[in-house]
């Protein structure tokens, strides 16, 4: 059997909608909070919300997506949802969504 070149698999990626924003992961501070460096170039203390907290491990330099509070929300957030695969991080850099951070990678 002749082996054939892999296609790239077809990935579906969630996209932040509506006040969501991507962000990736700075320092972990403990109590389910952690500082995240966001797009929109603000740097916020985001928390997981008790629904996610035992689905959701997040580390250092995942990039996830957070949704700011409606008070402080230029200072804080939640976060939303983590991006898993190294797949779904190249769909979102190919897309450009990624422009703001690609010195951190």
């Amino acid at each position: 059997m002749a082996h054939q070149p892999e296609e790239p698999q077809v990935v579906r990626v969630r996209i932040p909608k509506g006040k969501e924003i991507l962000g990736v992961v700075q320092q972990r501070l403990g109590g389910s909070r952690m500082r995240v460096q966001c797009l929109d170039g603000k740097e916020r203390i985001c928390r997981i919300p008790g629904r996610l907290r035992r689905a959701l491990w997040v580390r250092e330099k995942n990039i996830v997506i957070i949704e700011p509070w409606e008070l402080g929300g230029d200072a804080k957030g939640d976060v939303v949802y983590k991006y898993r695969s190294k797949a779904e991080v190249a769909f979102l850099k190919r897309k450009g969504f990624l422009k703001n951070l690609e010195d951190e990678f």
